[in-house]
């Protein structure tokens, strides 16, 4: 079982930046930050595997940067140029065998282990 908390949510305005946190209690093989609305489902961002190899939602290509350093077992996903429709609960995920690719960011139920989300807000 692997434990995961997020941190480093908040309120900025359009075009701020924030940076998030994730520590993970252990080993995890691919990591990923997804975000959800409410009355949508949970949507992915950017995923990231222990060799670095990053992959991208379309949505947040050359905004957002998803890294992690394996030593302290963490993650994070530092987002500038923000804007309103970025405005979500962002949740950290991960896992220990599942394929870090285009295809767990879409198929979110890849992810065994899941953070309690940290409230991102983005005002106009």
């Amino acid at each position: 079982q692997v434990q995961l908390v997020e941190s480093g949510g908040g309120t900025v305005h359009t075009g701020g930046s924030l940076r998030l946190s994730c520590e993970a209690s252990g080993y995890t093989y691919c990591m990923g930050w997804f975000r959800q609305v409410p009355g949508k489902g949970r949507e992915g961002v950017a995923v990231v595997d222990r060799g670095g190899r990053t992959t991208y939602a379309d949505s947040v290509m050359g905004r957002f940067t998803i890294s992690r350093d394996n030593a302290k077992n963490s993650l994070y996903l530092e987002m500038n140029s923000l804007k309103p429709e970025d405005t979500a609960m962002y949740y950290c995920a991960a896992d220990l065998v599942v394929s870090c690719n285009e295809y767990s960011l879409v198929h979110v139920q890849s992810f065994r282990y899941w953070g309690q989300g940290t409230q991102v807000t983005v005002s106009s």
